[in-house]
């Protein structure tokens, strides 16, 4: 299973350097990256996707306050996520 994300941020470099700093803590929580992207059109909309171990793990994560409280410091203005499986 798979995470998708997006977040449309105040300046990327920002936001990368606060993301970057939470690697540890997104292993601990189950995920990892696989790809990150930047829009085409707006550099400050990134789209990125983690490899889920552990669903309740990561639903943990996402509604810890720490993590909404990462994304205020990052400068997240908006967001959303959706748990993917691949349709072969």
């Amino acid at each position: 299973m798979h995470m998708l994300c997006r977040n449309r941020v105040a300046d990327f470099d920002a936001w990368w350097a606060v993301f970057g700093s939470h690697a540890d803590v997104h292993r601990a929580a189950g995920l990892q990256l696989q790809r990150l992207w930047r829009s085409v059109d707006d550099p400050n909309e990134v789209f990125f996707m983690f490899q889920v171990d552990d669903r309740r793990k990561a639903d943990d994560f996402i509604a810890a306050p720490e993590s909404a409280q990462a994304g205020k410091d990052a400068g997240v203005i908006e967001g959303d996520y959706h748990f993917i499986i691949a349709v072969d």
